[in-house]
């Protein structure tokens, strides 16, 4: 199927979509309908003249600040411009360079210590900023809030949002420790990005709990884009008779994301050099993770990708690796078994086995060059056929279809990796750092009780690493077998500053430590 080779505030956003900013003044309704007429999209037109007059002018604003003729040119290059993955093409697969690919598993304790110590170095500069995406809602697991609110039920209660919120916080107690230099108001801003049905909710969630101790304004809100539903021969779709239908346009669209509303301009005005971005289902995630950032420097990278070794030859995770010469992200299925079983003579390591997790470096110039709209141009729009509630032009009623009617467009966050000149990419151990919330409670994989029992045996492993013994209580309910022992991130980020206190001493489960205080009464 392939072959290889041997490679060579921003708090009121506009939500970011392809948009006609070439005139901000309201058009008429022979403009717009000679427009949508050239365009061969003027069906979105045909119930105007029956709606009320405040239905009318929202019809119009949309349909004119949609860039129509842009969403046919993303259907021509999405449809006849297929991956060639996809088609007959020749692609050819190679292993990652090695003076681009280091393992945080293969390295020595020094040299860990070495990208810390310049990752921390960044950070105590205000030199570091976080972008979260966090559009996605709970739908699977049974919520219709924001996934970043979930409750995995840890003994704390600590949603998703406010585990990763708690990271920032140390990890800006832990960089002004360590720098002498530090500026005296250290701060790792956090750009959160929402969708436009979670975006009310989110920025709830942070103001009700009080940004989880951060300070208001180093938390960003921005609004993911949308791209209207196409049928299979390119017609946008209508949800009513006086709106068209659209969806997210991929995690990819947070750059288009980051132009349109102004968060890179606030990175520029910050000096920010350097962006983590992640997604927010990940429980276990280092937030501004000072390891990845300093080898990430180190390495003089414009990008980087951290991945988690495959279990297995045909785990379903996408791979990060040469595809043509170009760094990319190519899916399990699109491998052959042969070549997703060769191993490397040298390590025995599989060679095609950097599983990608979505946890990406830039710099902020790379940043600005992708977002910017020549740049999209470039971007390899994926299709997805759906099942889509859309309005019949025939009846003028909304349907639910029994069978795919319709296509979805999106861009992948990887999508850029081809365009980058100096790739890094970092394995990293995924017990420590990787465990996504995915499926619904009780499915076991994936799942709430997973991602509850990763971080519970994360701490353990803390205490163990630090000279201390983990004692179960009688009365410790231990789910998935994980002693209940719960230690804020406020008071670690990734098991440092607890020898101090438990080396050579005992912890009884269950127990939730929410302070060094609390750990001192803990410990016998």
């Amino acid at each position: 199927m392939i072959a290889t080779a041997t490679p060579l505030s921003i708090q009121t956003p506009k939500p970011p979509t392809l948009s006609d900013t070439t005139s901000s003044t309201t058009p008429t309704f022979a403009q717009v309908k000679a427009r949508y007429q050239a365009a061969g999209q003027s069906h979105l037109l045909r119930y105007y003249d029956s709606l009320p007059p405040a239905s009318q002018s929202q019809l119009l604003h949309q349909l004119h600040t949609l860039n129509v003729e842009r969403v046919n040119q993303i259907h021509t290059r999405a449809t006849t411009c297929p991956s060639p993955l996809l088609t007959n093409q020749s692609v050819f697969l190679g292993p990652l360079p090695e003076d681009r690919f280091d393992s945080v598993l293969e390295a020595s304790p020094e040299r860990t210590q070495e990208w810390r110590e310049i990752g921390l170095s960044q950070i105590a500069q205000n030199k570091v900023g976080v972008i979260l995406m966090a559009g996605g809602q709970g739908t699977r697991l049974g919520s219709s809030a924001p996934k970043g609110c979930y409750d995995i039920q840890l003994p704390s209660i600590e949603s998703l949002f406010q585990l990763q919120a708690e990271r920032i916080l140390r990890l800006q107690v832990l960089a002004k420790e360590a720098q002498k230099d530090a500026q005296e108001k250290l701060v790792i801003p956090w750009y959160v990005m929402t969708s436009g049905p979670t975006r009310k909710a989110t920025v709830q969630f942070f103001e009700d709990r009080r940004y989880f101790g951060l300070e208001r304004e180093n938390v960003v809100f921005f609004e993911q884009g949308t791209l209207p539903c196409l049928t299979t021969d390119g017609k946008i779709m209508m949800e009513s008779k006086s709106q068209i239908a659209v969806a997210p346009d991929g995690n990819g669209g947070v750059y288009a994301a980051l132009r349109s509303t102004g968060v890179l301009e606030d990175m520029t005005s910050r000096k920010i050099a350097f962006l983590h971005a992640y997604c927010v289902d990940n429980c276990l995630v280092r937030v501004a993770d000072p390891v990845f950032i300093g080898y990430c420097v180190q390495k003089n990278a414009d990008c980087g990708a951290k991945v988690v070794r495959k279990k297995s030859w045909d785990e379903p995770v996408g791979v990060v690796c040469l595809q043509n010469s170009a760094f990319n992200v190519v899916e399990y299925s699109e491998i052959d078994e042969e070549v997703a079983k060769r191993t490397n003579p040298k390590t025995g390591q599989l060679v095609f086995g950097a599983g990608n997790i979505a946890n990406h470096f830039y710099t902020l110039e790379f940043l600005k060059h992708v977002s910017s709209e020549l740049f999209e141009g470039e971007m390899e729009y994926h299709i997805a056929r759906k099942k889509i509630k859309s309005l019949d032009f025939t009846t003028g009623e909304l349907v639910a279809p029994l069978k795919v009617n319709g296509m979805k467009l999106e861009i992948f966050v990887f999508d850029v990796f081809p365009f980058t000149s100096r790739m890094a990419v970092f394995e990293v151990d995924r017990l420590e750092e990787f465990s996504p919330l995915k499926n619904a409670p009780g499915s076991g994989q994936d799942c709430p009780e997973t991602s509850r029992r990763d971080i519970l045996l994360q701490h353990v492993r803390f205490i163990e690493a630090a000279g201390g013994k983990v004692v179960v209580g009688e009365d410790d309910g231990q789910i998935e077998g994980a002693p209940t022992l719960e230690i804020s991130p406020l008071v670690t980020y990734s098991g440092e500053g607890l020898a101090k206190i438990v080396a050579g001493k005992s912890i009884k489960t269950p127990v939730s430590i929410r302070s060094l205080e609390d750990l001192e009464k803990a410990v016998f």
